[in-house]
This record gives C-alpha cells, sequence and structure tokens, in this order.
C-alpha cells in the first residue's frame, strides 16, 4: 500500500488526541481509526504495533512543537540578552501550551514510560536529541547559559507547562512574569 503522509499525519494527530483524552490506556488502534474518522484497520496499515503507533506519535510530537523558521527569523537579527533568551523561552512556552493535547499527550507517554522501558527508550533519545539542539542553537545564538542552564530551564518549563494545563498554583500570575522571574533566578546579571 503506497504511504500517504497527510494521512499518516492525521492519524498521527486523532492518536495524539486519544491519548490526551483517555490517557494510555485508551490508546488503541480502533480507538484512533474512530478519532481520525478512517475506516477500521487504518491506523494498524501505518502504524503496524502499538510501539509503531507510540514511535509514531513521538515524531509528530516532535513536529508540532518544533518552532517554526517564522519563530525563528523574528529574533534572528536581535542582540544576544536575557531579554532575548526570555523571549525564546516565551515562544517555548506558548508552543507547548497553544494546543494542550499535544502536550497532555507527551506528559501521558512520559508516565507511560515509567512503566513501559520500550516507551522510554524512544522518549529518552527524541529528549536527548532535542536538548542537544537546544543547547547547540543556545551556543550558536550566543545566547548566555550553557547545557546546566538549559537543562535548568528545561525542568522550570516543563514544570510550569505542567503546572498551567493541570491546576495552576497560581492562576493569577500571568505566564510571561514567571517566565521573566525564571530567567532573572537561573541566568543572574
Amino acid at each position: 500500500m503506497a504511504r500517504n503522509d497527510e494521512r499518516r499525519r492525521r492519524i498521527a494527530d486523532a492518536a495524539i488526541d486519544v491519548l490526551a483524552r483517555d490517557g494510555a490506556r485508551g490508546l488503541t488502534h480502533r480507538a484512533v481509526d474512530q478519532a481520525a474518522g478512517v475506516p477500521q484497520g487504518t491506523t494498524s496499515n501505518y502504524f503496524r504495533s502499538r510501539d509503531a503507533l507510540i514511535a509514531g506519535l513521538v515524531d509528530r510530537i516532535g513536529e508540532r512543537l518544533a518552532p517554526t523558521e517564522a519563530d525563528l527569523a523574528a529574533r534572528a537579527g536581535e542582540a544576544p540578552s536575557r531579554a532575548l533568551f526570555a523571549a525564546y523561552v516565551r515562544d517555548i512556552v506558548r508552543r507547548l501550551t497553544a494546543a494542550p493535547e499535544v502536550t497532555l499527550a507527551l506528559f501521558e507517554l512520559r508516565l507511560e514510560g515509567t512503566r513501559r522501558p520500550e516507551i522510554a527508550a524512544v522518549l529518552h533519545a527524541w529528549q536527548r536529541a532535542a536538548f542537544d539542539a537546544d543547547v547547540a542553537f543556545n551556543t550558536a545564538a550566543g545566547l548566555p547559559g550553557g547545557s546546566r542552564e538549559i537543562a535548568l530551564f528545561h525542568y522550570a518549563i516543563e514544570g510550569l507547562v505542567f503546572d498551567r494545563l493541570t491546576s495552576p498554583i497560581d492562576p493569577g500570575t500571568p505566564t510571561d512574569e514567571i517566565i521573566d522571574a525564571l530567567v532573572a533566578g537561573l541566568l543572574p546579571g
């Protein structure tokens, strides 16, 4: 069967919705077929096993969370500074919260990875590549902070996004204000 990339993305997007809504136990080929509005068996034609479906989800989540060329170009001419770094962090948080189902699906996979080593392995490889790319980007852009600071920002951003997408500790404090405080605290002076 010839592969249709658009249909594959549509199925992966439906799987993201199912995972975010129903959790890992609800993620079945049949549930994805129904959510995607495709004939029964279509998902298994594109993703033969549950492991293949999960690997496809990780790839699709990465695509959907990646910055666009326009996002990057908007700040490309700015001088490196803490303010520019904060702008990049705000953009990351915006991307993680703009389509909550994508980030919730990622959190679901991370939780499932604590029970299933094969999922943890797929996620670890993806996370490590993304982290290395973040460090390389930061270095190439001349932004403050090295791999230690980038790791700390990953921890902080993931906690902030988890808080904002679930039950916020302080929903009255604007997210941008929290980001500015994080940048000031993690990149002093």
